[in-house]
């Protein structure tokens, strides 16, 4: 029996996850967290009978409390709660699928105590991988990518040499507005950019695949994921999400990883890696399919890849504001308190004014979020 802990069990990752761990009968889930969904944190308690429950807040744990006082389950809330479930004894494996810089700490306490990771926070690595990385070398822990594009990658270089990369090209289905210019950009509603052709994703993720943001934080996460320099990472459009992403070797193959667009896949192989498992849902038919068809990803209209393209290369610090001032962004779009362009002016003024610390620690990186919400806060 595998025992898992999961950082977002309540979220479109999460869930998912249960759904895996509900399909395979042999996965115990020990310890789930959530920010304030307490109805469905219930249901979860109720069905998955996990022996420990973070609670981000305080009145929600609270009301949590009453709710399941039957079940004997013990819960904590706030940062020392989630610390507490990272590093929970038993557990083998924790799947990070919070959302946001929140998932750091909890991601270094599961590395120091040996945990492996099943990473589905991008925040992590941008933000945070030139500690994460060589944490999870010295404690032996594998990191072990949930994302579709980096676990396709990662399935790509299953008994290859990694020495022998040439390239990795990251794909990219071009999100709801794919084609449109940028005035027409100026008009685009909120529940426009929720539209996803292709995936069923929280609405944040969302909302950074119709930026390009969302790809712009896997080109950075690849880097560190797989070491290869921004010059050997490309991005390519493919916008029937058949194609996950490749690698392209130094002898010219490639290598590519295809499938329908279903997050249950990646979830279940890093939960099981190297082993395979069978998974219900559609299977591919290319006499249907006919053509995969190839785009270059505009980034003079989708400006949330160049950005991050600048602040990679510019490295240290930077990634952490472009992260935080985009997460500020996206809050204040999803709120409706700004347009859809407004996102691009955030991270691009937050980048403007920050001075790069070159080689930041958490407490840095941690005090960089903060001030750049605040500069945010106080101009928007």
């Amino acid at each position: 029996m595998k025992k898992i802990a999961i950082l977002g069990s309540t979220g479109s990752i999460g869930t998912q996850t249960l759904d895996v761990v509900r399909k395979n009968k042999d996965i115990e889930v020990l310890g789930i967290s959530a920010g304030k969904n307490i109805e469905r944190l219930e249901e979860q308690i109720r069905e998955f009978s996990p022996r420990l429950v973070a609670v981000w807040e305080e009145a929600a744990a609270k009301d949590l409390a009453v709710r399941v006082s039957d079940t004997g389950v013990k819960i904590v809330t706030g940062m020392d709660g989630l610390l507490e479930l990272a590093s929970m004894p038993e557990t083998e494996i924790l799947v990070t699928a919070i959302v946001g810089m929140i998932g750091i700490r909890p991601t270094m306490e599961a590395i120091r105590a040996g945990k492996d990771i099943a990473l589905a926070n991008k925040e992590t690595l941008v933000t945070a991988g030139h500690l994460i990385m060589p944490m999870a070398e010295k404690y032996g822990v594998q990191i072990l990518p949930v994302d579709s594009e980096h676990s396709a990658i990662f399935q790509a270089l299953h008994g290859e040499n990694r020495g022998q990369i040439h390239k990795l090209l990251i794909t990219a289905s071009g999100g709801p507005f794919r084609g449109k210019t940028r005035e027409q950009l100026k008009t685009v509603t909120l529940a426009d950019t929720l539209k996803h052709p292709n995936w069923v994703m929280g609405q944040k993720i969302t909302v950074d695949s119709a930026t390009l943001v969302n790809k712009g934080l896997e080109v950075m996460e690849a880097r560190w994921l797989f070491g290869v320099d921004l010059d050997h990472i490309q991005v390519v459009v493919q916008p029937k999400s058949i194609i996950h992403s490749m690698v392209e070797f130094e002898d010219g193959a490639v290598m590519a990883q295809l499938g329908t667009p279903d997050m249950r896949l990646p979830i279940q192989y890093a939960l099981y890696y190297p082993q395979r498992r069978f998974l219900d849902g559609e299977r591919l038919d290319f006499a249907a399919l006919k053509e995969i068809t190839f785009e270059e990803p505009d980034m003079e209209t989708f400006l949330g890849l160049p950005m991050a393209i600048r602040a990679a290369r510019e490295g240290g610090s930077m990634p952490t504001v472009y992260n935080a001032a985009n997460e500020a962004a996206v809050r204040k779009f999803l709120n409706q308190k700004i347009g859809f362009l407004d996102i691009y002016d955030i991270i691009g003024e937050s980048m403007e004014r920050h001075q790069t610390i070159e080689n930041p620690g958490l407490d840095d990186i941690l005090r960089i979020e903060e001030d750049t919400y605040n500069w945010i806060e106080s101009r928007w």
